[in-house]
Formats: structure tokens, C-alpha cells, sequence
């Protein structure tokens, strides 16, 4: 029967129970890609502008217009310069086949002119003149071939000024490059295309935002990609997630690095909102005991531990807090019963009674905390 004039104290045993490992972050919601929408076209009037900021848009739907006069009229001009150029190839085709004709001809001439000299009865003269022809005639059909050359270059540029005209006029309609939500609107009515170094329009794409975060240097070799993560925003609540970039430098002033945490979507969700949580890098069952049965000073961490009565101030390796608990890496099993809140007042071998109603655990809750050694 123990001692009714020793000290009264609330013992508990120690058990199994899960732990979590997090790691606290702070930021805010941001674009998880954004794409600047510029006019490909400069210097021409916007004449509409069909969406405003907060707008959700499809690919390849129109944004903007833009005058579209003189693109039409640059087009029909060089559709007319690629209708001279292709008769320019057919005129020098017709010349050649009239400088082979011609050619055709003066050979002929030639050969007569030369049987007729080897049989005496044509002059030197006369043999000379059609040498002469001959000659005349191959010049006039390789310049002809060089002047289809010249005529099919000429074509080429006029095919390109066409190709280019035609892109020119389609590009008098500003349209979305990727699917999403129009984060900003920099458009004006009456302003000229390409005359500012802002985008028209800028849009997050598939309107996916996600949280960008600070966390501090000494928490980095804990994370993981694909990581759980938990973040309260604001107006919006808590919503989960899983880290998609892991910082690859601190900066050297904050000692903070910026993580970046794919957010479960949901409606609400706004560039710039703040928010803050945590990621858990670590969940596992283990031996805890309250917060309070732990004493931890310069010389390490112990729990008191009680058997029949008696104290047993036994050293442990402590380590996460999770849930007014503290996780017992080593030292002490399931079962052992030890006090509830360890008084630095007791000694090994102190003995101490049971108080009649067990006090449920108590202890600073610190969700998430590392071991602070």
C-alpha cells in the first residue's frame, strides 16, 4: 500500500501513437504559369476589346481587334505582286522554248552549211555566217534558262510577301495563346499595337494557381516532392496540397528559401491572396508520452518513470511533438508508467502515490515541432 504521506501525482503509461513531422510555411497564391499575350503586329489601332480581367477564356479565342485597313490592302498588293511574278515565270518559259526553237534551227542551218562546204558548194563565207547563228542562237537560250531562274526567284519572294501579308491579317485579331483566366488587362481602345512594352493581356494558364511559400533554411532537407501539405488562405479556409518545387537556393539575407505547392483547385482561389501551413515530411506511430513528462535541460531529456511507488528519473532521446504528445525515440517502452508533469523537484528514488482521478495529458501543444536539439 504506498505511503498516504507521500506526494500526490498524476502517473500515466506511456503508448503507442501517431506523430506527424511538419514543416511551417507563409506566402502567398500565385500564377502556376503565366503567359504575356503581346500583339504580333505593330502599329496599328485596337479597335475592340472583347475580355476584361476575371475573364476565363479558351485557346484560340479572340481577345482583341485590331484596324484592319491597311493589313487588307498590303495583302491585295501582294497578292498582285505574286500574280505578276507567276506571269513573269510563265513569259520566261515561253522564252525559252522559243530560244530552243531558234536554236533548233540554227544547228540545222549549221549542219547544212557544213555538208554543203565539205562538198563544194557552199562558200566559206556563207558556212561562217552560220557558225555565227549557231552561236547567236545558244547565247539566246541560256540567257532565256537564266531569265527563268531570275522569274522563279522573283515567284519565291512573291509567294513569302503573300505568306507573310496573310499572317499579318490574321494577326489584326489578338487571340488566347493557352486556356485560362485573364489575370490582367492592359489593352486600350484607340492605343497602338506594339507601342508599349506591356502584354495586352496577361492569362494563367488552365487558371491553375498554387502557393508560393518561405520557409526557413534549417526546415529544406525535410521536404520532398509530392510532400502533403495543408495551407489556410484567406476568406477561403484550409486547403490541401502537395509541394511541386523544392527551393534551389536561400536567400542569403531572409535565410529563407520559397517552395512552391500545387493547391487542390477550387473556386475563390486569386493570385495574391495570402496564406499560410505546413508540409508534412513526416507521419509514424511511436512511443509518446505528454508534453509535460518530458524535462529537458542542458543535460538532455528524461521522464520519471514509476514503479511500486518509487521514482526512476531515466534519460530518453526525445523527439517530434505532435498533438500534446512527445515522441520517445528511446528509453523508454509501451506501458512504463511515468508522471504526467515531471517536477524537477524529484529525485531517483523519491517515492510518490497515485492521485485518485487521473488527470487526462496535458502540455503545450506545438503541432508539428521538430526536436529542438
Amino acid at each position: 500500500m504506498a505511503d498516504q504521506t507521500a506526494p500526490a501525482v498524476t502517473i500515466v503509461p506511456a503508448r503507442t501513437a501517431e506523430v506527424q513531422a511538419r514543416v511551417p510555411t507563409s506566402g502567398s497564391l500565385v500564377a502556376w504559369r503565366e503567359v504575356q499575350v503581346h500583339p504580333r503586329v505593330a502599329g496599328y489601332e485596337i479597335t475592340e476589346i472583347l475580355v476584361e480581367a476575371g475573364d476565363s477564356v479558351e485557346q484560340g479565342q479572340v481577345l482583341a481587334r485590331l484596324a484592319r485597313d491597311t493589313l487588307t490592302a498590303q495583302l491585295e498588293q501582294a497578292e498582285a505582286e505574286y500574280t505578276r511574278a507567276e506571269a513573269g515565270v510563265d513569259q520566261a518559259r515561253s522564252t525559252i522554248d522559243s530560244a530552243q526553237a531558234l536554236l533548233t534551227q540554227a544547228v540545222s542551218a549549221l549542219e547544212r552549211a557544213q555538208r554543203l562546204r565539205r562538198g563544194g558548194t557552199a562558200s566559206q563565207s556563207a558556212l561562217d555566217d552560220a557558225i555565227a547563228a549557231e552561236a547567236n542562237a545558244r547565247a539566246q537560250a541560256a540567257s532565256a534558262e537564266g531569265g527563268l531562274s531570275v522569274a522563279q526567284a522573283a515567284l519565291g519572294q512573291a509567294v513569302a510577301a503573300r505568306r507573310i501579308a496573310r499572317m499579318n491579317l490574321e494577326r489584326a485579331e489578338i487571340v488566347a495563346p493557352v486556356a485560362g483566366f485573364v489575370s490582367a488587362r492592359n489593352a486600350e481602345l484607340g492605343a497602338l499595337s506594339g507601342g508599349a512594352p506591356d502584354p495586352l493581356f496577361t492569362i494563367i494558364e488552365d487558371s491553375r494557381v498554387e502557393f508560393e511559400g518561405e520557409v526557413i533554411e534549417t526546415a529544406l532537407p525535410q521536404l520532398r516532392i509530392g510532400a502533403p501539405a495543408t495551407i489556410r488562405v484567406a476568406g477561403l479556409g484550409q486547403i490541401t496540397g502537395k509541394v511541386r518545387l523544392i527551393p534551389a537556393a536561400v536567400d542569403p539575407v531572409t535565410r529563407l528559401g520559397v517552395v512552391r505547392i500545387e493547391l487542390d483547385q477550387q473556386q475563390g482561389l486569386r493570385a495574391g491572396l495570402f496564406g499560410y501551413g505546413w508540409v508534412t515530411t513526416a507521419v509514424r506511430d511511436a512511443v509518446t508520452v505528454p508534453v509535460a513528462a518530458v524535462l529537458s535541460d542542458g543535460a538532455g531529456d528524461r521522464v520519471q518513470v514509476v514503479a511500486d511507488g518509487i521514482i526512476e528519473t531515466r534519460p530518453v532521446d526525445a523527439g517530434l511533438i505532435w498533438d500534446g504528445r512527445r515522441e520517445i525515440v528511446d528509453g523508454l517502452s509501451e506501458g512504463e508508467e511515468i508522471v504526467a508533469r515531471a517536477g524537477a523537484f524529484f529525485r531517483t528514488g523519491d517515492l510518490v502515490r497515485r492521485a485518485e482521478a487521473v488527470a487526462t495529458d496535458t502540455g503545450p501543444a506545438a503541432e508539428g515541432e521538430a526536436d529542438p536539439r
